[in-house]
């Protein structure tokens, strides 16, 4: 039936449908028609809707973050709309309710506020100072809009200071702080002895017969894993790399001679004159001459920018503009700066701004590399970028191809491709090209697997797509014996050993049962032991099997020491003695240490005080979702 549908896709009739889809959404606009246009919401709460645009920004949110955190472990089935928008509306749900308390209690944040938080935002700066144009394009490339930005981050100072107050209203009394010390700064007195598993492991191997009764035994362990073994064709950038004509890199390299890091750059400094609505040309001029005397009799720069200059901006940083590169300020100022020396004040400039004395407080010499110096790394940069523009295409030919074909042969031979086939692939395989999430999701596919079909071009990231198709399919089974002997012999001989260990450690048991120490039972069978007086919890020296069963063991009565037996997950046996507890004292504590603890309990209370509100907040809402 898929089938069908495969090749029916590609009828006339089908294609008449589809044009008719991309004029309606060129028309009325994809977003209306993918969240329906109307005003209907997903939720309601309180009467507050939340609607489906809102939910889908929620959604992308979330998936920008699963991809950050990912990284190259990125698994392209978790970003399945359907299964983070469940969350997604949960989470608006919660911040909806928050939002309704906070303006219940008159918490809101003034644009002031909101504004100077924005602009020192070092991802909104350059070189220190807010760039409107980088603050768009920050936001239209992680898909806010700068209106829904400031209103998000409104509520988001909202919401701090509604959990800012409940954090400031709970706190830690002193007995709870004495109960909290008297646990957690406890110490306790412990010995243990270890009995190492490999003083059992016996040199002989075990014999056939023992290898066969286990093998019959336990058959169903020794299964081989579900397989399936692909043909599969990948496409990179270096399938399609080309030789490169000689003047496209003579033009690269004209183009990369420009680039500011090649050319001389200055840092500059002015001191501007704006001429007053009222102000004559001779008054404008008797400032700027005033100016000029303070700077002769040696005033700093700076100081005569703070006070003559009409930059207000500039002025503040004693008259510093940054840096160019001859095309960041007017003409004129641009040929005085290439004109004069590093510390040097220039005479007055007359630009569209007004009246400017210019100084150079730095400058930086460029100087490009030579032809044949770049001419490598050119070549490299233009052959790749024509390359993925030739990947690209074929990609695009690749999916027509594949999608009816029988196989992959027919496509790979039009294209002049390579069909690889891979080596058995698990559906837990760890390592190599199959490892890749997507494609294990692909080949594993009901659609592939079981259906017969190929799979989608799949994009793996840094420009590489792989199409596959499952051309054998092998089904767990019963190994020979003779695949798994070693195996089975590993298994008898480890099994033996831990039996061993853990006979003698029943045995020493036994003996400190009967009243011995650990270090007579130690020194009797020649196990290392060791004490450890005045533990406490984050001790980091002893094996953490042994730090958790020692505080994990009741306090010791009047009957002597309490005796507990671990396995290491080696199969090493500990036999760990507690002898002595000792609590815990908030006054004994250093005053480091009383900080942090009373920032421990206060933090666990203040999160419990946040979750039950939240709850109160749900149970006493009305709340509609559709």
């Amino acid at each position: 039936m898929l089938q069908n549908i495969r090749q029916n896709i590609q009828g006339p009739t089908t294609k008449i449908v589809v044009w008719l889809i991309v004029i309606s959404f060129s028309i009325f606009g994809i977003e209306s028609i993918l969240v329906g246009g109307g005003s209907g919401g997903v939720a309601e709460v309180n009467g507050e809707e939340i609607g489906p645009g809102e939910l889908q920004q929620a959604v992308n949110n979330q998936k920008r973050r699963l991809i950050a955190m990912m990284g190259d472990n990125f698994d392209p089935t978790m970003l399945d709309d359907d299964l983070l928008g469940a969350e997604a509306l949960e989470g608006l749900i919660d911040r909806k309710l928050l939002m309704q308390s906070a303006a219940e209690l008159d918490l809101a944040a003034s644009k002031r506020e909101v504004g100077a938080m924005i602009a020192n935002m070092e991802q909104f700066q350059i070189e220190g100072k807010f760039s409107p144009q980088l603050f768009t394009s920050v936001l239209a490339n992680a898909g806010f809009t700068p209106a829904y930005f400031k209103e998000t981050l409104r509520d988001d100072i909202a919401l701090t200071q509604l959990r800012a107050g409940l954090m400031g209203s709970e706190f830690s009394t002193p007995l709870e702080l004495s109960l909290e010390a008297r646990v957690n700064a406890e110490q306790r007195d412990i010995a243990y002895l270890t009995i190492p598993l490999e003083n059992f492991i016996a040199d002989t191997p075990p014999g056939d017969e023992e290898i066969a009764a286990y093998y019959a035994a336990n058959q169903e362990a020794f299964r081989s894993p579900e397989t399936v073994e692909l043909d599969y064709i990948e496409l990179t950038p270096d399938d399609f790399r080309a030789p490169v004509d000689e003047a496209e890199v003579r033009e690269a390299y004209r183009l990369e001679t420009e680039n500011t890091q090649y050319q001389t750059e200055y840092r500059v400094s002015h001191i501007l004159f704006e001429r007053g609505a009222q102000e004559s040309e001779e008054a404008l001029q008797q400032r700027v001459a005033q100016a000029q005397a303070a700077l002769a009799s040696g005033t700093a720069f700076a100081d005569v920018a703070a006070q003559y200059s009409d930059d207000v901006g500039s002025a503040a940083s004693g008259g510093d503009l940054g840096s160019t590169t001859g095309d960041a300020f007017p003409a004129e100022m641009e040929a005085v700066i290439a004109s004069i020396e590093p510390g040097t004040v220039s005479d007055p400039v007359t630009t569209d701004a007004g009246v400017h004395l210019v100084l150079v407080t730095d400058r930086r010499e460029g100087a490009a590399p030579d032809f044949e110096e770049l001419r490598p790394q050119l070549e490299e940069q233009l052959q790749l970028s024509a390359a993925r523009g030739e990947l690209l295409l074929a990609v695009e030919e690749l999916k027509d191809l594949v999608f009816n074909a029988e196989n992959l042969d027919g496509p790979a031979q039009d294209m002049q491709l390579k069909v690889v086939r891979s080596e058995p692939v698990t559906r837990s395989q760890q390592q190599g090209l199959f490892a890749h999430p997507s494609l294990l999701a692909a080949a594993f596919s009901e659609e592939v697997l079981e259906d017969g079909h190929n799979s989608d071009v799949i994009e793996l990231g840094e420009d590489r797509f792989v199409v596959l198709r499952v051309r054998q399919h092998n089904l767990p089974e019963v190994m020979p014996l003779e695949r798994v002997r070693d195996e089975i012999a590993a298994l008898i001989t480890d099994q033996a050993a831990r039996d061993q260990a853990l006979a003698a450690a029943q045995d020493a048991m036994q003996a400190l049962g009967d009243g011995a120490t650990i270090e007579q039972v130690a020194t009797q069978q020649g196990f290392p032991w060791q004490v450890e007086p005045g533990v406490a919890r984050d001790n980091g020296n002893l094996p953490p099997e042994v730090l958790s069963a020692a505080f994990a063991m009741p306090v010791p009565g009047g009957e002597g020491a309490v005796i507990e037996q671990v396995t290491t997950p080696a199969g090493d046996v500990r036999i760990v003695s507690l002898s002595h507890v000792e609590p815990g004292s908030w006054e004994q504590l250093e005053q480091a240490d009383q900080l942090a603890m009373r920032r421990q309990v206060s933090t666990e209370l203040a999160n419990l005080l946040n979750t039950e509100y939240q709850n109160g907040l749900r149970n006493r809402a009305d709340i509609v979702v559709r």
